[in-house]
């Protein structure tokens, strides 16, 4: 074998061999590349995970950096309440602190006037107790007369034919018209002067006071030849039983006052007969003379 062929065969051989650890090669290369591959997405998936984790947090981060700034601006307003109550508390400190300065010089002249205030109140007192007693003595004085007129009033007259009462500084006396005077008319009745003739006792026993005689009639018109209303027969009933009480039991004219009413200022309802029968009445009101208040009163013994 000459020796162009054998260096053609070791080359042979030799490129045989370098082709065969080249595949070698490559395919260790090609393992190693898919290993160094496979621990990438590996370490690429847990990197994924590991930035939706963060993700996660930036996102809580952001809502509670809302909140925070929810609860700052919350305690801003908060705080700006509080310092102007603070100014408001600073203010009504200086006002009041002012109203003590007024209050002082006040209390500085009132404290002045103490004695001579001290003094008319006394001066009121007096004056409120004289009013008590005589407001006493009159509320007795008109007692004691209505218990005598009812004694001597008693004997001979139904209940419901008269009336007495003590209404503040006054007595009246309501007395019923078919006890004084005949229907629709101003005409006394027999039984009138006597019941009269009782009041009359008393009225005498009593020169200090007047005497007002008020007529009253219900709603039923009444009119004839000398009457003309209902208030005009008021009139004429008041008119005759003063008259009885001048002329017939000697009353002194000065004392005695005669009012009509006619219609009005009733007790009942007109719209009954029992009603009406009670609005037609005679009131006799016995009541002290105006001088008589001053000297219940006292004038020489008022305060000054």
């Amino acid at each position: 074998m000459n020796t162009r062929v054998k260096i053609l065969i070791l080359l042979a051989f030799s490129l045989s061999a370098s082709s065969c650890i080249s595949k070698k090669k490559l395919a260790e290369i090609q393992t190693s590349h898919q290993s160094a591959m496979d621990v990438a997405n590996k370490q690429l998936g847990e990197c994924g995970e590991s930035l939706n984790e963060y993700m996660d947090r930036l996102r809580a981060c952001d809502q509670d950096k809302l909140l925070i700034q929810a609860e700052v601006e919350k305690m801003k307003a908060l705080l700006n309440e509080k310092e102007a109550q603070v100014a408001d508390l600073k203010s009504a400190r200086d006002q009041q602190a002012t109203q003590v300065g007024d209050l002082t010089v006040l209390t500085q002249s009132a404290n002045e006037n103490i004695k001579e205030t001290l003094q008319q109140l006394e001066g009121k007192d007096r004056y409120i107790n004289l009013l008590q007693n005589a407001k006493s003595k009159a509320d007795s004085i008109n007692l004691a007369l209505a218990v005598n007129l009812k004694s001597v009033l008693r004997d001979g007259i139904a209940d419901q034919d008269i009336d007495i009462k003590v209404d503040k500084t006054v007595v009246f006396i309501n007395i019923s018209d078919k006890m004084l005077f005949t229907s629709g008319s101003s005409k006394l009745t027999p039984k009138a002067n006597e019941v009269l003739g009782k009041i009359a006792q008393i009225v005498q026993s009593k020169p200090g006071f007047e005497v007002m005689v008020e007529g009253y009639t219900d709603n039923v018109p009444m009119r004839s030849s000398c009457i003309e209303d209902n208030w005009d027969l008021s009139v004429k009933r008041a008119t005759s039983v003063v008259r009885a009480l001048h002329k017939g039991h000697g009353i002194d004219p000065n004392r005695l006052i005669a009012a009509g009413r006619g219609e009005y200022n009733t007790l009942a309802d007109n719209g009954t007969s029992e009603g009406r029968a009670t609005n037609r009445r005679t009131r006799i009101i016995i009541l002290p003379k105006l001088n008589q208040f001053y000297d219940l009163l006292g004038p020489a013994n008022l305060p000054d």
